[in-house]
């Protein structure tokens, strides 16, 4: 008997952060509504009512009183929007000011990611139920092996997919839309044909009439700057794509990237569902409400850059794990970005070294200009457990302790 067929699946949850707003506020379903930025006194101001009635019901709130992001003022970023506002135009990391002219008359929410968290884990929960194997992908998106799973091969993946589509829904009140496919590359794919509420599947003959029609950008991998080199190249969708030989890749893209993207316009991976994953890095970062100046503004860029590297060092110890290469990412009033790291000789968790490293990086980039965002970022990253037993087992020459002993990092910082 041979063996099963390969069925992936990406499930991706729809509008997520606005739906589970939704929740809580029924009265806004099917209306224009964006999720962003910070919570701020109008919405705090939401729940209360004048006089003396107290704290009211979210769903008993008059669609009139919620604010729109017409009134909106402020550098926040939207995380996602329902489709009654995507019609707009209005789409996640679009800065909130540009949504206002897009579509003025959208109601705008904070992200609140407690309940955020709550939702997804209950989502995650839903799904290991059925389908053991699953790799989370993000608050929102998780790849699922259908493969030996009870109905995972019957009509290609399409039942299963409708069981935990309907237990999600069971479960939270929350919709998703589901790809299934031989790998998670085209399942990824899959999972945007048919949303929201949808499932779609792919077989391998289903490569030409389903996927070499997309634009390349549909290709997990490829960003806008790859996009838009391969559009000065003729190069518009994934046919076309495929249909260049693997070596004119090669020369216009580079060996390992020019091969990758020959091996995914056929729509070839092999990549496993990955139930457990390291992180790669951990960062910390925040987009200021004004620009702020490295030399004006210098006390209260201090205070925001120790607060940054302080959270970054206990998101590290609450995780359990240490970091040998600090970084710094700036973004100037221009919207131009800069990064610089420093590997250290030690890993660290530690909030002064995170603290006096990111300042010897800030040491190396320009400071003239303004700067609208700040970010401490730690990779290189190892279990703090490891680090542990290898540093109690290991012999320690006369040398080691006498440089331990005179090592220092410089402390002296900009900001």
């Amino acid at each position: 008997m041979p063996p099963p067929l390969r069925r992936i699946a990406h499930l991706d949850m729809d509008a997520f952060f606005a739906s589970v707003e939704l929740l809580r506020y029924p009265q806004l379903k099917g209306l224009p509504v964006v999720i962003g930025g910070g919570r701020r006194k109008v919405d705090e101001a939401l729940l209360t009512t004048r006089g003396d009635l107290g704290i009211r019901a979210p769903r008993f709130i008059p669609v009139a009183d919620f604010p729109l992001l017409k009134e909106y003022v402020g550098r926040g970023v939207i995380t996602t929007a329902t489709y009654a506002a995507r019609q707009f135009g209005v789409g996640s990391a679009m800065g909130m000011m540009k949504a206002a002219r897009l579509c003025p008359q959208a109601i705008v929410l904070p992200v609140d990611f407690e309940e955020i968290r709550k939702y997804s884990r209950l989502f995650k929960n839903t799904i290991t139920e059925i389908a053991p194997l699953m790799q989370d992908r993000g608050v929102d998106e998780v790849y699922i092996d259908f493969t030996e799973v009870p109905g995972g091969q019957r009509e290609g993946g399409r039942v299963l997919a409708r069981l935990i589509q309907k237990s999600i829904l069971e479960k939270t009140g929350l919709t998703c839309s589901v790809g299934v496919a031989p790998n998670k590359l085209l399942a990824k794919m899959a999972s945007e044909f048919n949303k929201p509420n949808g499932i779609s599947v792919v077989h391998e003959d289903d490569l030409q009439s389903k996927i070499w029609p997309l634009n390349v950008r549909k290709i997990n991998g490829i960003g806008p700057k790859a996009g838009e080199k391969l559009a000065r190249l003729q190069i518009h969708t994934i046919g076309e794509l495929a249909a260049r030989d693997p070596a004119w890749l090669i020369d216009n893209f580079g060996k390992a990237t020019g091969a990758w993207m020959h091996e995914v316009a056929w729509g070839r991976d092999d990549s496993p569902v990955a139930t457990t994953s390291e992180p790669v890095s951990m960062s910390r970062e925040t987009t200021f409400e004004r620009d702020l100046h490295a030399v004006r503004d210098r006390a209260e860029l201090g205070l925001l850059f120790t607060r940054l590297c302080e959270q970054l060092a206990a998101d590290l110890q609450r995780k359990g794990y240490v970091a040998k290469t600090i970084g710094i990412k700036l973004r100037y009033d221009d919207f131009r970005s800069v990064t610089r790291d420093q590997t250290l000789e030690q890993f660290t968790a530690d909030a002064a070294t995170i603290r006096k490293t990111a300042g010897l990086c800030l040491k190396r980039v320009p400071l003239e200009q303004r700067l609208r965002l700040l970010g401490v970022r730690a990779s290189t990253l190892v279990k703090a457990a490891e680090v542990l037993f290898y540093e109690q087992n290991k012999p320690i020459t006369q040398s080691e302790r006498a440089q331990s002993a005179i090592k220092s990092i410089a402390n002296d910082q900009l900001f």
